[in-house]
């Protein structure tokens, strides 16, 4: 596994991009429980569908912007205007299937929320309760998808969620802490509860 200057071991898709390091060290991995942060996470994983995680991340301020900070109730609120308003901010990616699913991602995230007590506590439920250790080596033993991840998909789908197939569920898991998949040997691995 890479080391970087600082003398760290991490994950090898970390790279020496400072972005990436950072939200590596920083960021994925580390269990979420803030409402807006969680839905910022399930929007920019859609938003990565077909295209790197490093592009989001390069836009991922623009898309606050774009977005009302990731607030759900404001982004529940736009309308045919304010989607085609977006369609023409260079801040994001700019696809119509993904801004129209942001804004029903938005309704949806509330509709669950309200009927749950908190859509961080039923995600949660939803991927077991408590974050997930996994003991991967290697870049190619971190699966895709899951078992989990795709009855989560399965689940957000039948509550009208979009952009939430297996892969991008699981790549939501990952970020927002619900299973660890640093590699053993990256020092963050540790730090999240490896044994």
């Amino acid at each position: 596994m890479p080391r970087g200057s600082d003398r760290l071991t991490r994950c090898p898709w970390a790279g020496s991009d400072p972005l990436y390091v950072a939200y590596h060290d920083e960021e994925w991995g580390v269990p979420v429980h803030d409402e807006r942060r969680l839905f910022e996470m399930l929007v920019l994983e859609g938003a990565q569908a077909g295209l790197s995680w490093l592009t989001i991340l390069r836009r991922r301020e623009g898309y606050r912007l774009a977005f009302d900070g990731f607030d759900p109730a404001r982004v529940a609120r736009y309308d045919r205007r304010r989607v085609a308003a977006l369609l023409r901010d260079p801040r994001i990616v700019r696809n119509r299937l993904k801004v129209e699913a942001t804004v029903a991602n938005a309704r949806a995230f509330l509709a669950v929320g309200d009927e749950a007590g908190g859509f961080d506590r039923w995600i949660w439920e939803l991927a077991g309760g408590a974050p997930r250790v996994n003991r991967r080596r290697r870049m190619a033993d971190v699966p895709a998808e899951t078992p989990e991840s795709r009855a989560m998909s399965r689940e957000l789908k039948r509550r009208g969620f979009r952009f939430v197939g297996p892969t991008i569920c699981y790549a939501f898991m990952q970020a927002v802490g619900m299973v660890n998949d640093h590699l053993t040997g990256c020092f963050r691995w540790r730090q999240l509860g490896g044994r």
